[in-house]
This record gives structure tokens, C-alpha cells and sequence, in this order.
């Protein structure tokens, strides 16, 4: 298989980061570095000055990953065969932002990889290639995302390689089929235990690890990383209904989430066994709105 040249590689300028706030290249400016290519770091891709530079590499085309900046009509149109997005979800659902979370939170079966040519629709381009992917009972949006990146990597090279002969035959979406995945904010991630179990189980796998699931005890935030499905009986949503060494079980709308990791603010994420020896926890107590 012929091996395709990168001309140069675009990410966004370097961000303040760390204790220090110390400026910080991005991990893609870093891997670029490391391989002696090209970099470039435009603010926005709507000036004149950026759609000159990016014109001046004469590239046949343009691989975006989650870029983070919109591409405009001018920049679409200056690779030879256009720009190819590699989107993490099975098109037409869950376009937008934060497709592998929503796929998680709403308890999707699978999802995958979609190589999309990018128009100026918000994930509306023709699609060239699928590929699936499987979402485990115990997939985070970490451990997907991960998957997912693999499976890109994989997908992204063979259309180049089609589309270098010419093989390509994309697929209009179906825009009635279509489902938005909305940005993540901190605040859709408090648990609301009026909710049910399954529900709220999702919501901690599917905000890990940002914004991170988390709740309050009294005044206290805590944020939840692991937990799972227990079985409950009724009592007021929120309220603590059993603890063990190995999880707080928690009544919810319906059925008990068993809280299996916690993290208090400036502590460090602990199992149960560990958290409640500073922090004791007891039956009929309540986390909730404080």
C-alpha cells in the first residue's frame, strides 16, 4: 500500500495548563514535533492570513479529528478532494459534539466510525466509509473513545487509499434519521436520583472522565467514578439504603445505584472501603440537592 504524505499538520494554539499555567502544546503539536513535521496554529480558520497558509501546502486533501474550530466554505474547498472528517458515531445519529458520551447516556448497543465528507452542515456530509464498534457493559467514555481511535486510524486509511483510485462511493445521510449530540456541561453531570438506576449507572460511565458524575452530601460535592446497578428497595430517591465494604447503595426512581469509587474536592479518587473511613456514610442518610 502506498504511504500518503503529511504536508503539514494544524491544531489549536498552545494553552495555558498545569499548576503553573504554563503554556502547553497540544498532544497532536507534540507528536508532530516528534516526527519533524510541520506545524500550524491559527486562532480561527476565517482569516485571510490562515486560508493563504493552509492553501500554500497544495494538499490533496485534509484530514480533520476533533478539530475544535469550524471550517469555513474557503477552507473546505482548497484541498483537491475537500476535507474528510473522522466522526465518532455511526452517521447519521448522534451528530455534533460529544457523540460517544450521548451514545453511552442513552444506552446505545454500538457505535463507531464514520469517514464524512465535510460541507458546511453541522456533520450533514455525504458518508464514505462505516465502521462499528460494540459498546461494552463496562465502556466508559474513556475506554470508547479509545477504541474509537483505533478504529479511525484504521477507517481513515483506507479511504485515502480509495480514494487515490478512485473507489469512493458516498452515501447521502438520512437527515430524518438524525440525532444531535449536544456539548457536555458540568451541570447535566449532578446525578438526579429521582432518575432510575440504569439511567444514573450510564451517567458515570458516560461522563468519565469529563465532566465526571457527581453528587452532593450536604454541602459537600462528590463525585462519583464507578458505579453500578444494585438492587433497592423503597425509600426517598437519594437516600442511603445499604453499605457494605464494597459499595454505599443508594435508592433511586427506581432500583439502587451501588457507589463503588468516590472523590471528595482535593482528594483522591477512592474505593468505598477507603472513602467512608474519612468520610462515614450511614444508612439513611442522603445525597441530594444541598
Amino acid at each position: 500500500m502506498k504511504e500518503h504524505q503529511v504536508v503539514a499538520v494544524l491544531t489549536q494554539p498552545d494553552r495555558p495548563s498545569g499548576r503553573g499555567m504554563q503554556l502547553t502544546a497540544s498532544p497532536v503539536k507534540q507528536l508532530a514535533v516528534q516526527h519533524g513535521l510541520p506545524v500550524l496554529q491559527p486562532g480561527t480558520l476565517k482569516t485571510e492570513e490562515a486560508q493563504r497558509d493552509i492553501a500554500a501546502l497544495d494538499a490533496d486533501v485534509m484530514v480533520v479529528a476533533a478539530y475544535g474550530l469550524i471550517l469555513p466554505q474557503a477552507v473546505l474547498q482548497l484541498p483537491r478532494h475537500g476535507c474528510l472528517n473522522i466522526h465518532a458515531s455511526l452517521l447519521p445519529r448522534w451528530r455534533g459534539a460529544a457523540p460517544i458520551q450521548r451514545a453511552i447516556l442513552a444506552g446505545d448497543a454500538e457505535t463507531g466510525i464514520t469517514i464524512m465528507q465535510m460541507d458546511e452542515g453541522l456533520d450533514t456530509g455525504d458518508m464514505l466509509l462505516k465502521k462499528s464498534c460494540f459498546i461494552a457493559a463496562e465502556d466508559t467514555a474513556e475506554s470508547l473513545h479509545d477504541k474509537l481511535a483505533g478504529l479511525g486510524a484504521q477507517a481513515i486509511v483506507e479511504v485515502l487509499q480509495e480514494l487515490e483510485y478512485g473507489k469512493l462511493s458516498p452515501e447521502r445521510q438520512d437527515a430524518q434519521q438524525a440525532t444531535y449530540a449536544a456539548k457536555l456541561t458540568k451541570s447535566e453531570a449532578q446525578l438526579n436520583w429521582a432518575m432510575n438506576a440504569t439511567q444514573l449507572e450510564r451517567a458515570v460511565r458516560g461522563y468519565f472522565p469529563f465532566p465526571v458524575a457527581y453528587t452532593f452530601f450536604g454541602e459537600t460535592p462528590i463525585k462519583i467514578l464507578r458505579a453500578s446497578v444494585g438492587e433497592g428497595k423503597a425509600a426517598t430517591p437519594g437516600t442511603v439504603i445499604a453499605a457494605d465494604k464494597d459499595a454505599i447503595h443508594v435508592a433511586c426512581g427506581n432500583g439502587a445505584l451501588a457507589l463503588q469509587v468516590l472523590q471528595k474536592p482535593g482528594g483522591k479518587a477512592l474505593p468505598v472501603a477507603q472513602f467512608v473511613q474519612g468520610h462515614p456514610i450511614k444508612v439513611g442518610d442522603r445525597f441530594g440537592a444541598h
